[in-house]
């Protein structure tokens, strides 16, 4: 249930679970006494609902406002259940799409051609599972897909890299980033997705160059120079979608 919860949740919730995998906490307002009835409707039950079943644990509570409505600090409880996190978040792909692994390794070596074959099957087998549940298409389908998809790399690739989305770098917010976490001879990636407009963009081809343009000019690279990582070893790659099909640029 859980799993399936945050799949179809919102963006906002699928940013902090990434947090919690990165190993920080998050501070979120919700009700103790669960509500089953209302997991389907209200996402704060679904935060009481793992602190109930001990998969989080509360670090500290703090009292907001006139009402003193209780803010609580949220973490992982323990590596085991980091792990069942981890699990839990690659299934989303590995059990609709034996190829995701495959993307993975593709992704990492910078094989482009083949990070193509592999994303559009697991975009075609898995992309509207992101846009159903508690907020059904108040976003596209892409943008759920995407978050969805950082918490599997970051899942996939724990012990080796970090991974991150929707965060300030540059002059602007950067779509996806993932970094390594020890060696910075490594290639660290920027992700920038687009969904296709014919009427604006045309073509996915053209979709996918507006999107590595974006990252060049938004100098979304700043965060990665300050960390020490050197220009040679950044990749772009622009993702360019149109319903299911996928497009993936490198620059």
């Amino acid at each position: 249930m859980i799993s399936r919860l945050i799949q179809s949740a919102s963006i906002d919730m699928k940013m902090d679970m990434e947090t919690l995998l990165n190993g920080g906490e998050i501070t979120v307002c919700f009700d103790e006494q669960i509500v089953f009835s209302q997991l389907e409707n209200d996402e704060n039950a679904v935060w009481s609902l793992m602190v109930a079943s001990g998969y989080l644990k509360v670090c500290e509570v703090e009292y907001r406002g006139m009402m003193g409505k209780p803010w609580y600090h949220l973490a992982v409880t323990n590596m085991e259940t980091l792990s069942m996190f981890t699990g839990m978040f690659t299934g989303w792909f590995a059990d609709k799409s034996t190829n995701y692994s495959s993307f993975v390794k593709a992704f990492i070596s910078g094989n482009v051609k083949e990070m193509n074959i592999y994303m559009n099957d697991v975009a075609l087998s898995t992309i509207s599972n992101f846009d159903s549940g508690m907020h059904p298409s108040s976003v596209s389908e892409p943008e759920r897909f995407y978050h969805g998809l950082v918490l599997g790399l970051l899942s996939e690739l724990y012990d080796t890299y970090e991974a991150k989305s929707n965060r300030e770098s540059g002059y602007g917010r950067y779509d996806v980033m993932v970094i390594p976490k020890i060696d910075k001879q490594k290639d660290a990636m920027i992700l920038e997705f687009k969904v296709c407009d014919i009427d604006t963009e045309g073509t996915l081809e053209d979709t996918a160059e507006a999107a590595l343009q974006q990252i060049k000019e938004r100098q979304y690279d700043a965060e990665l120079i300050a960390r020490g990582i050197d220009r040679k070893h950044i990749r772009h790659y622009g993702f360019a979608f149109q319903g299911k099909k996928v497009l993936i640029k490198e620059e």
